[in-house]
């Protein structure tokens, strides 16, 4: 092994300490001493892990061993070297067209006018309108249905809204909606508004929040109309019609001097009831009143029955005075025999007058023994009594 070298550059043999592969102390190598000679430096192996490290030849750099720093030092003018690119790392650049032209005017041009369409050009829908503004603040004009052309996003901003939908806000659903009525009670109260959009400038642009301001009008409308009727008209059928239409018109007429741009509809009650905590007497409170048209209807149903029995006896005397003008002794003869003949029509005595004597006709034996005649029939009757 004498004369061989190791991979690092150092004699096989030698025993020099030195640890920076040429540049030790051992006096065995040509050259190490230090003394100046112009004799070449040893050849070999360079280090794999330095610049140039395979090549062993032509090289009067000293040879030193691995360092952990120069793995991660720079080892260029453009910094370390990166896998799959020359020096200073990988050299991408963008692809050009075959002229030698770049492609991104090119392509900046086809998102621009890609942009200025997309938002240029609007479909409004037949039921829709549509509001333009400049910069997102200024009225500029109004959209009808079609297809209509603004300028592009932000210079001009559309907002389009369906001004024939029904909308509903619903007020006191689901939570207590206590409103005082014209006789001092209190009812619990809720009710639902129909409404649409009658002018959407006036709806964007006049008030701040057209939703909120329909509930607070909707709400003065309603206690307002309550407020003028007692507790049986707001709980009545009839009643509650009546509510109904009041707070519509009165609310409409708020609501156009708001300019607020809202057509109301109507406005629909879903309950009417006493407050939780009196329910019971509430309760006891509508018996007593039922009970009480319950007599009163009776009473009135009696009150006709005598009023026309009443006309009836009138008209009827009215008719026989008219007779008894005419004819005054047939008259009076035609009433006195239909007045005995419903005062004897009951009874079983008659009695006929004559001169010093009062004789007893028995009529109702002669009626009896006639039946007897005529066939075998079972009479019952009240007794005779002796003498008579």
């Amino acid at each position: 092994m004498a004369g061989k070298r190791n991979p690092w550059g150092k004699p096989s043999g030698g025993s020099d300490g030195g640890d920076d592969g040429g540049s030790g102390s051992g006096g065995d190598v040509p050259g190490s001493d230090g003394s100046g000679d112009d004799a070449p430096p040893p050849r070999g192996p360079r280090n794999p892990w330095l610049p140039g490290g395979g090549s062993g030849g032509g090289s009067d750099r000293p040879r030193r061993s691995a360092n952990i720093e120069d793995i991660f030092k720079n080892r260029g003018p453009e910094g370390p070297r990166r896998s799959g690119g020359g020096p200073g790392g990988p050299n991408f650049r963008i692809p050009q067209r075959p002229g030698g032209g770049s492609w991104f005017p090119i392509a900046l041009v086809a998102i621009l006018a890609i942009w200025i369409f997309a938002t240029s050009i609007h479909f409004v829908q037949p039921r829709e309108q549509g509001v333009v503004t400049w910069l997102g603040g200024k009225y500029y004009r109004t959209l009808n249905p079609g297809t209509e052309f603004t300028a592009p996003w932000p210079l001009q901003t559309v907002d389009i809204e369906n001004v024939s939908q029904i909308r509903r806000e619903t007020i006191g659903d689901g939570a207590e909606n206590l409103i005082l009525t014209g006789d001092q009670s209190l009812v619990d109260l809720s009710y639902l508004v129909r409404w649409n959009i009658k002018d959407l400038v006036q709806y964007k642009f006049e008030l701040e929040d057209p939703n909120e301001t329909l509930r607070e009008v909707a709400e003065a409308a309603m206690r307002a109309a309550v407020a003028e009727n007692d507790l049986d008209t707001v709980l009545s059928g009839a009643g509650r019609e009546t509510v109904q239409i009041r707070v519509r018109a009165r609310m409409q007429t708020i609501l156009d001097a708001y300019q607020a741009g809202i057509n109301v509809q109507g406005v629909d009650i879903a309950r009417t009831e006493a407050p939780q905590q009196v329910i019971d007497a509430f309760n006891d409170v509508l018996a007593a009143r039922q009970d009480r048209e319950r007599s009163l209807n009776e009473a009135r149903r009696y009150e006709q029955q005598l009023l026309a029995s009443a006309q009836g006896s009138a008209a009827e005397f009215n008719e026989i005075y008219s007779q008894y003008r005419l004819a005054p002794e047939v008259t009076r003869r035609r009433l006195y025999y239909e007045t005995m003949e419903g005062v004897l029509r009951d009874t079983d005595k008659t009695i006929i007058e004559t001169d010093g004597v009062t004789p007893y006709l028995p009529l109702p034996e002669v009626q009896r023994r006639s039946r007897a005649s005529q066939g075998p029939t079972l009479t019952v009757g009240p007794a005779q009594p002796e003498g008579q």
